[in-house]
């Protein structure tokens, strides 16, 4: 896991201490990626200044921080869960 044995671990929904060991929570991993779905080309788009677009998006870009750039196509979270949590948290995971 990771912790050292000095590091207190408490559940993200409640905040219980747990304790590794014990078999009392649950080690949520998730993973968010942003729609790889090509979007539709027109032939206005064939027709349009890809050059000209480039420089803007790289502009847009240029304002964010490097973090901010991945989050939007990528983002990995570990969560710890006591064993409440997680079962009202696995029926409704959005809720």
């Amino acid at each position: 896991m990771g912790e050292s044995e000095d590091t207190v671990l408490l559940c993200h929904r409640c905040g219980a201490e747990l304790t590794p060991g014990q078999g009392d929570f649950y080690v949520v991993r998730i993973l968010a990626v942003a729609d790889p779905t090509p979007p539709p080309i027109s032939p206005e788009d064939l027709e349009a200044d890809i050059d000209q677009e480039m420089e803007e998006i790289m502009e847009e870009a240029s304002r964010l921080s490097e973090q901010e750039l991945t989050d939007q196509v990528f983002r990995r979270l570990t969560i710890h869960l006591c064993g409440r949590c997680y079962a009202e948290w696995i029926e409704n995971p959005a809720g």
